[in-house]
């Protein structure tokens, strides 16, 4: 009972945390970045119509998506199978970690913290970056930082056999 208690008190402090966010560009970013970007099967198309029909049209950030197993992607990152990046104006690093930290705990639970992968590595700005193992052996590496002045929230997952790439 203490448990559900705790729970409840939880979810509501963090819906409490996120209704603050979502009015403006920053929550709106970053709330679209979680509901959008770590569900797989979409092709770019798809992930920016369900960016807009959360955030509006033109989208208030900047946006970043491919899925290499359902259309071409960049030839420069030929280990990323698939990234979905938002880039939003401001230091806001520390709301983006918060709210990432949730979303990935939340069922389905986004993979176990594994070590990162030589893939990627922390450059200046970055406030976050770990390495997630997926299912299927899958590797994913979320990234949050500032770059030039904006927040970055970005989460690039692995094929299987990337070591060997």
């Amino acid at each position: 009972m203490k448990r559900l208690a705790l729970s409840l008190m939880v979810a509501l402090s963090l819906s409490a945390g996120s209704a603050a966010l979502s009015g403006s560009t920053t929550g709106t970013a970053i709330a679209a970045f979680n509901g959008v970007c770590f569900k797989a099967g979409q092709t770019a198309a798809q992930a920016q119509a369900r960016m807009e029909e959360r955030a509006g049209s033109p989208l208030p950030f900047a946006l970043t998506f491919w899925d290499r197993t359902l259309e071409p992607g960049p030839a420069d990152h030929p280990r990323i199978e698939r990234r979905c990046e938002v880039l939003f104006d401001g230091d806001h690093t520390r709301e983006a970690i918060d709210a990432l930290r949730v979303q990935m705990a939340t069922p389905p639970v986004f993979g176990f913290t594994t070590e990162l992968p030589d893939t990627h590595t922390a450059g200046q700005g970055t406030a976050l970056i770990e390495g997630r193992e997926l299912l299927r052996g899958r590797i994913a590496v979320v990234h949050v930082g500032l770059r030039n002045g904006q927040t970055f929230m970005a989460v690039d997952r692995l094929p299987e056999g990337w070591e060997t790439l």
